[in-house]
């Protein structure tokens, strides 16, 4: 398989500079939903470069490390928990991807989005773009983006389970897991929860 293939699809278009952008953190229940865009050298090799769920935590903290090393430009962005609910959540991943394309050093003419949503009532990709389902493992760009953006929220979140260790977020960085439920259910909710996420308490 061709990681380059839209890439090289969009400069055959006449875009000269493509970027690549996913988000990371659409289904917990408590923190930011972060987003990156990252603009790599075409025909860059990346050994081990795929959508970020099929990698460990530590194989991402590698690939991080060497996408910021070796990207053209790269950007990682966020929306806070109260913006979530003040919104929606796909207005937010919108917003954070939007956000990660406008902080790139140098402007894209184009951006590959993952998924299939552009969209959502309270935010939308403004940047010339298109959207691809399974985007981070069709291409290098958006597998790119992916890493940076998981990696980023892990980190943020195990900085929030410094600040709120009750609820252990370090063990599942906020996600609707059985032992999260427990404890919020002993706790109550946190600064950083998003409350139109808590139907089930």
């Amino acid at each position: 398989m061709d990681m380059w293939e839209w890439e090289g699809r969009s400069q055959a278009e006449g875009h000269q500079l493509v970027c690549g952008c996913d988000e990371a953190g659409a289904g917990p229940l408590a923190g930011r939903v972060y987003a990156a865009a990252v603009i790599l050298p075409f025909g860059l090799e990346i050994p081990g470069l795929t959508d970020s769920k099929k990698r460990t935590a530590k194989q991402r903290d590698t690939l991080f490390a060497v996408i910021q090393d070796q990207a053209a430009a790269w950007s990682v962005a966020w929306v806070e928990p109260k913006e979530i609910d003040a919104t929606d959540i796909l207005s937010a991943r919108m917003n954070a991807m939007q956000q990660a394309i406008d902080g790139l050093p140098v402007q894209p003419d184009f951006a590959l989005i993952d998924g299939n949503r552009d969209h959502g009532k309270a935010g939308a990709v403004t940047t010339p773009h298109a959207t691809i389902v399974k985007g981070d493992s069709l291409s290098a760009s958006i597998a790119a983006a992916s890493i940076l953006a998981k990696v980023s929220r892990d980190r943020y979140m195990e900085e929030m389970a410094v600040c709120y260790p009750q609820y252990a977020f370090e063990r599942h960085k906020g996600y609707p897991t059985k032992l999260h439920y427990e404890r919020l259910r002993q706790y109550g909710p946190c600064d950083i929860h998003r409350r139109t996420f808590l139907k089930k308490l």
